[in-house]
């Protein structure tokens, strides 16, 4: 049986010290999960360390653990950066829980010219919260070690920059002449992928793009929703890296 995991923010126990579990993280273990005294959990900081620790008190909304076990993850490589621009609904959320389940390390919303959706003020707020909040949701559930990044929203120019940085950067886009399957993953570095808005990327942002060194890729004879693009073109990159490889 697997053992839940919560996050907190700050973690430096060792074995057999204490640790609180309280807010709502907290709340969720005692209230909704209703874990008792005795059981055992992993409580991670979404930045590569966790501990598996031993209940010793429940409180009505926390609950203090001892630990039994300090893991230590190394942050993977290649790293993944999907860059998504805003769809419209939820399919944003949508979006972002699948790419953190399929393991992508940063997750950047973009305001590319066809978006449908604007973010402007209140909304760009909770919007940027929502999909903060969905993040690490997706990494408690898919037992993660690393929360990933959701950045703020970038104009194409952050984004021509973003890609000027990247080690190896594609956009997708149903035009491309190359597969995406044609490009080597580096075994180290950033790989940046970029996934348009409903209306596609405009002649302009891929003009841009391409002079940055981005390479126009697609993923086969489908055209995907914006939503899930960047989860399948994600899974190819990762397939083709050593990030899947079971230790044998």
């Amino acid at each position: 049986m697997t053992l839940p995991v919560f996050w907190t923010d700050r973690l430096d126990a060792g074995v057999g010290q204490r640790v609180t579990l309280e807010g709502d993280e907290g709340r969720h273990a005692v209230a909704v999960r209703r874990l008792r005294v005795g059981e055992e959990l992993v409580i991670g900081d979404g930045n590569g360390r966790s501990v598996v620790a031993q209940i010793e008190e429940v409180a009505k909304n926390s609950l203090v653990a001892v630990v039994s076990e300090v893991r230590e993850r190394q942050a993977p490589e290649p790293r993944i950066t999907v860059v998504q621009a805003i769809p419209k609904g939820d399919r944003g959320e949508l979006a972002v829980e699948m790419l953190t389940e399929v393991g992508v390390d940063r997750i950047v919303p973009w305001a590319a010219s066809r978006c449908v959706a604007v973010w402007r003020g209140e909304r760009a707020a909770k919007s940027l919260a929502k999909w903060r909040s969905t993040a690490r949701e997706a990494a408690k559930q898919a037992r993660r070690d690393f929360v990933p990044e959701v950045t703020e929203v970038v104009t194409t120019a952050d984004l021509v920059a973003m890609v000027g940085e990247a080690d190896v950067a594609m956009v997708l886009h149903e035009s491309a002449t190359s597969g995406i399957t044609a490009l080597e993953a580096p075994a180290t570095g950033e790989i940046v992928l970029v996934v348009g808005p409903e209306g596609g990327v405009s002649p302009d942002e891929l003009e841009a793009l391409g002079s940055a060194g981005a390479h126009v890729v697609r993923l086969g004879e489908s055209v995907l929703r914006t939503s899930t693009a960047g989860v399948v073109a994600a899974g190819v990159v990762l397939a083709g890296t050593d990030r899947w490889v079971i230790p044998g």
